[in-house]
Formats: C-alpha cells, structure tokens, sequence
C-alpha cells in the first residue's frame, strides 16, 4: 500500500476556455492527474465566479463550457474526483467556521483586497467603494476548499501562493483553539509548476480574455482559422528569413508541436517561409492536436443532461469525504445534538459491542489481512494485505478508536476505507448504490466508538 498525495485545483466559471487556459493549465492538470500516487481533486470554482461575474447567463454558460472542455481534454472522472464547489453544501458552512477563527489584520493583507483599496485612494474616491465582502472574504473561502478535503498539495501561480499561506494560517488557528491535540486539518502546501506555458495572444500580449485577444480552445476550424490569420507578425516578405525567437506565431506552434516539429518549423522560419504559409502550418498542427476534443467537447456541449449526470457523481464521492469530515468540526466547536450522549452510550454499550466485530487472519502468501463481520457474521468490509500483523493491528486500533477515516465510492457498487489518506481496506459488491449506501451507514455506525 501507497500513501497517496492529494492535489485539488479549482476552475473559476467566469469565461471561455482559451488556448492559454489549455496549455498553461488544462493539459498539465490532465497528465498529472493520471499519476497513480495522487488523489487529484478538481472543481468548478462558481462560488468564486460570483465574486468576479455579476452575470448568471455568463456563469451557467461558464460552468457548461468548462466542464465540457476539462472532459473533452480527457480527464477520467473514475480516477478522480470532479465536482461544482455550489453542489457541496458543506464548503460554504466550513466557511462560516473558519470565518469565525479568521483574523481580519490576515484578511487585510490579501493582495486582490489591497490592490482594489489602492486603486480606490489613487482615484480620490473611498477606500471601501466598490468593494464586496465576497471580494474581502475569498481568502477564507479559497481555504474552505482546500481544507475541507485536507490537500496537499495546491496547484497556483505565483499570485495565488498567499491565498494558500492564509489557508494555513486559518487551519493552523482552528486545530490550536478546537483540536484538543487533534490535528483536523493538514496544512497545505503551493506547487508552482516553473515550467507551465504562458501563451501570447493574437497582439502578443499574454492570451487573456481581458485584453480580447484569445483563440477559443474548441471553437470551430473555421473560426479558429480565422483567428490565427488575425496573429500579428512583423513586415518581412516571404523568401526573408524571420526570427522564430520572437515571433508569437512560432512560440504557439513550439507548445503544441514535437521537439523535432519545432525545429522543422524554426528551420523554414529561418529559411524565408512566408507568415500566410506559417499560419497554416500552425493551423493544421493544432486542428490535428485538438479536433478529436473538439467533436468530443460539441457532443457535451449538446447533451447537458449527461454533464449533469457527471458532475452529481462527482459530488457525491466528494461528500462522502466532506459530510462526516464535518459533523467531526461541528463537534469540535460545539454544535452538538442535545441528546446525552453517556446516556446513549450506557443503553447501547451491549448492543454495540454485539454489534460488530475485527476478525484478524493471515493469507497463503503470508500476509496479514482482518475483516469486520456485523452481528449476524455478515462481512461488512475486508482490509487489504498487510506486510506484518503489527500494521494490520494498528489499523484495527485506529478504525475502532474512532479516528479521522474516509469511505470513498467505487463506481455504484462498491466502496473503499482510508485511514490517513491510505486505503486499507474495500467493501462487498453490492446490487444497487441504494445496498451500497445503506452499508456504509451501517459501516460508519458500527465504527462509532461508545462513549464510557
């Protein structure tokens, strides 16, 4: 068994993906994604899209296109975990939590809230105008997300490094004053990929929709056609030799194309290739990279149902880790039912202990495996092999002293146990998700410690 780092990204809703958007982010997610040693969460950021975007055509058109395009790139939604932040009522409640702990000296050294308050005291005007509490407060939203899901690691640029410093702060002040030794949330950490590609636009400028010169990422042959012949390049006639170094025309072509591509293309740069003939060859190269994702992501775009369908999925393998995750910091800060929990315990302490039991045995090959059988000796999960009884026992220990553990879905009939973010252990096959469903509950009661 393998501890498994867990990386989470987040999309924000507010436009088009761009070939920028592919190159600098999409396409490196999606390999990285496919490293069996991470647990890769990635979500549609429209709560943040609200903060930014006041229109709701442009943020459902968003969220529709964004989604189709991170599929249609080729994420596998059966090894990660995909899901829209608006479909986890448990992120903005975890924000509240965190609000609460949240000092707001950190709040005001967030970098989008003091360039806003600058720009504001540069033109004379208040301070404070203009400026929401979703723009003050989405440091501690931003920390919400990632603390909910304890990652490890946080894919960002380099202006996003300070919001993942502030998720520290915030977690590492929630564990002092609630965690009574307990360490609920891990403590993030920025990875800053030096090596993603940051691609000009049409005027040479970096590809943002802001300065309006973006190629849309799945727009049609023909419209992308166009916008390539829109690229500007330098006065040089054909039969000129041109200058690959800075031509914007040549660093798009460099991040679609083979190292051996590059240089065949740098070479009749250098040779006196004509820009028209240049903006065809690059034409041609992404039409070849991108036309089987483009027919992928039109056929998505015209059947939201299924995206739908996906992104549900999606969120309920992502609350199956934020539910019980949270009625454990609902706990911590006092939000208890009434009901006396000695006196529960002192009625059900016999039943319990009926309840459920480990059975430990040792396969043929050597390995140490345990089970828990319910009450009438019904299986209700089966660990993984362990190297030594030592390990297996350890984890018994930690399942039944009722310690932070994860059940993860797998597919709708299975599901799988994670203790430290390590999966020890898997459930039976069950007919239906509906079977599957009422054995995990049966599973999180049976791991229920009573109270003495």
């Amino acid at each position: 068994m393998t501890n498994r780092t867990r990386i989470l990204t987040g999309i924000t809703t507010t436009g088009t993906p761009h070939l920028g958007n592919y190159a600098g982010a999409i396409r490196p997610a999606i390999v990285a994604s496919r490293d069996t040693n991470a647990d890769s969460f990635y979500f549609l950021a429209d709560y943040h899209a609200l903060i930014k975007c006041d229109d709701p055509l442009r943020i459902q058109r968003s969220r529709l296109e964004i989604a189709a395009t991170w599929l249609a790139g080729g994420l596998d939604v059966d090894r990660v975990t995909f899901y829209r932040q608006s479909d986890i009522p448990e992120i903005p409640e975890l924000t509240w939590l965190l609000t609460c702990v949240a000092a707001k000296g950190l709040l005001n050294r967030a970098h989008a809230y003091k360039a806003s308050v600058d720009k504001n005291v540069e033109a004379g005007e208040d301070p404070d105008a203009g400026i929401t509490m979703g723009l003050y407060s989405y440091p501690v939203l931003m920390a919400a997300d990632i603390l909910m899901f304890n990652a490890h690691k946080v894919p960002v640029g380099r202006d996003q490094i300070q919001h993942v410093e502030m998720a520290r702060d915030i977690g590492q002040r929630f564990n002092h004053l609630f965690g009574q030794g307990k360490e609920f949330f891990t403590m993030p950490e920025a990875l800053i990929e030096e090596s993603v590609a940051t691609l000009p636009g049409l005027d040479g400028r970096k590809m943002s929709k802001s300065y309006d010169n973006t190629i849309p990422l799945f727009s049609s042959a023909k419209d992308m056609k166009d916008a390539i012949s829109r690229i500007v390049t330098d006065s040089r006639a054909p039969g000129e030799a041109k200058d690959p170094d800075n031509s914007h025309l040549f660093t798009l072509f460099q991040a679609f194309a083979t190292p051996a591509q590059a240089d065949e293309f740098r070479s009749e740069l250098l040779g006196g290739l004509g820009w028209g003939e240049a903006k065809s060859r690059l034409f041609q190269l992404l039409d070849n990279e991108l036309g089987e994702s483009r027919e992928r992501y039109q056929q998505l775009i015209e059947r939201p149902a299924d995206l739908e369908d996906i992104l549900q999925h999606g969120a309920k393998k992502a609350r199956a880790v934020a539910t019980p995750f949270l009625n454990e910091l609902r706990e911590a800060v006092g939000l208890r039912s009434f009901v006396n929990q000695v006196q529960v315990a002192a009625t059900t302490k016999k039943k319990a202990a009926k309840a459920a039991r480990f059975v430990s045995f040792r396969e043929d090959d050597g390995s140490f495996r345990f089970r828990l059988l319910s009450a009438d000796g019904e299986e209700m999960m089966c660990s993984l092999g362990f190297e030594d009884g030592k390990s297996a026992g350890a984890v018994v220990k930690s399942l039944q002293s009722g310690l932070a553990y994860d059940i993860q879905d797998e597919r709708n009939t299975s599901f799988s146990v994670w203790v430290n973010r390590e999966h020890v252990a898997n459930g039976p096959v069950f007919a239906d998700s509906d079977a599957r469903n009422a054995a995990i509950k049966a599973l999180r009661i049976a791991l229920t410690p009573v109270q003495e």
